[in-house]
């Protein structure tokens, strides 16, 4: 998981189109924190998908039971997603 700007800055996307194979984005506010919204993942048929909501409500409780994982902060970033 990594942001736009993130993936911006390896060159790896600019600010108009999507980013390359194998990123993807995933849908929230342009202005997301890490405060307010919780980025999770999940594997699935060998691919990692991810989605944010926010943080301590009833959707993070009910994606957690259905096997999601946080992502921690330090987790979020291209060199970071690569180690994974």
């Amino acid at each position: 998981m990594a942001t736009r700007r993130q993936l911006v800055g390896a060159g790896l996307a600019d600010e108009e189109d999507a980013p390359v194979r194998p990123w993807h984005p995933i849908q929230g506010p342009s202005d997301a924190s890490t405060m307010w919204y919780a980025v999770l993942h999940k594997r699935v048929r060998g691919v990692f998908i991810g989605t944010l909501c926010i943080r301590h409500t009833g959707r993070q409780a009910s994606l957690e039971a259905a096997g999601w994982s946080e992502v921690p902060i330090e987790g979020i970033g291209v060199e970071a997603s690569s180690q994974a």
